[in-house]
């Protein structure tokens, strides 16, 4: 089915803002001015490694996906057995990984912002952002939440330690 120009672009601005991934990139950049080594997960095809490069960062991708872009990309899913190298875990709506960041960034000690999207658990949104906030606060993070300026999914659940 072809659509048309503004066609296609309004779907795509229904599906996901086409601005996200830069400024997710810049959220965590100005959020984390001190995370250079920064792991995107469940990243798709690379998008926000591609715009957080651009920022100076340092970034590795994981994602099952055989089709990416050229960035440092790891063709696994991430599990809590990975050695860490990362200062920072993100995740732009990485659907049923959600969980997996904020486990593995309580076990590293490390810091995560995530825009979680779809629930591991078919929980609704609201409570699905509150379920994850909750698991943060319990493995002992200071937790607090942003809206970014894009279309959709927008919720950024950040996590740090105090």
């Amino acid at each position: 089915m072809l659509r048309s120009a503004p066609a296609r672009r309004e779907r795509q601005i229904r599906m996901g803002d086409l601005l996200r991934f830069d400024r997710f990139a810049d959220f965590l950049v100005r959020e984390f001015p001190h995370a250079h080594r920064v792991w995107d997960i469940a990243g798709g095809m690379g998008k926000l490694n591609e715009a957080l490069t651009a920022r100076g960062r340092d970034v590795l991708t994981f994602d099952a996906r055989p089709k990416h872009l050229p960035v440092a990309f790891a063709e696994r899913l991430l599990t809590l057995d990975e050695p860490c190298t990362a200062d920072l875990l993100v995740g732009l709506h990485p659907d049923g990984a959600t969980r997996i960041i904020v486990e593995y960034a309580a076990l590293h000690r490390l810091p995560f912002a995530v825009i979680p999207c779809c629930s591991d658990n078919s929980m609704p949104y609201k409570p699905w952002l509150r379920h994850i906030g909750e698991i943060a606060r319990e493995a002992g993070f200071a937790v607090s939440e942003a809206d970014l300026n894009i279309h959709g999914r927008k919720r950024v659940v950040v996590g740090r330690f105090v």
